[in-house]
């Protein structure tokens, strides 16, 4: 059996187990979610900011994990009806 096939093994094996270290690592994991989590910490930031803050990211990669943390109620994103349009992200309670 190939590497690949016995890390997707034990991923599935380890999501199993319910651990909440487990569950909190899912979430937050990856490379540039702690990253972004840590500059949300003082504060609402607006993309452009957090793309400023994080250069070595794609504006693409900043996006689809803003997305997921969104998604997994770690932040809010508020939009205002401006022209152009203004877009703030801040960590949820």
């Amino acid at each position: 059996m190939d590497d690949s096939v016995k890390s997707r093994r034990k991923r599935r094996i380890a999501n199993r187990t319910g651990c909440a270290v487990e569950a909190t690592i899912s979430v937050i994991g990856g490379l540039w979610k702690p990253v972004i989590l840590f500059h949300l910490l003082d504060g609402k930031l607006r993309f452009n900011a957090i793309c400023r803050l994080t250069p070595a990211a794609t504006p693409r990669m900043i996006t689809l994990q803003l997305r997921e943390l969104e998604a997994d109620g770690i932040i809010d994103r508020t939009i205002y009806p401006e022209i152009p349009p203004k877009v703030e992200y801040q960590l949820t309670e």
